[in-house]
């Protein structure tokens, strides 16, 4: 188990307002819950997007060496797939 560090931040007006309404409407237990909520969904953005730019720089280079098949070809694929 990972052990907490008690982090004091300054956020803007707005962004308090709006860590209180989830707080106050009860979608949250704690002004923390929401900031680490808020935190993971930003740390798995980011892991998608490193992803994705893996995903495009193989896609680049299996284009470049000559790995690519015809637009028709991946149409095809796509309806039978996802069968449209």
């Amino acid at each position: 188990m990972q052990t907490a560090e008690k982090l004091s931040i300054t956020l803007p007006a707005e962004m308090v307002r709006i860590i209180r309404e989830k707080v106050g409407a009860g979608t949250y237990s704690s002004n923390s819950e929401v900031i680490r909520e808020a935190l993971r969904g930003w740390m798995e953005r980011d892991q998608r997007l490193a992803m994705l730019d893996t995903a495009i720089t193989k896609g680049i280079a299996d284009a470049e060496s000559g790995r690519t098949q015809s637009v028709e070809t991946v149409r095809k694929q796509l309806h039978k797939r996802f069968d449209v």
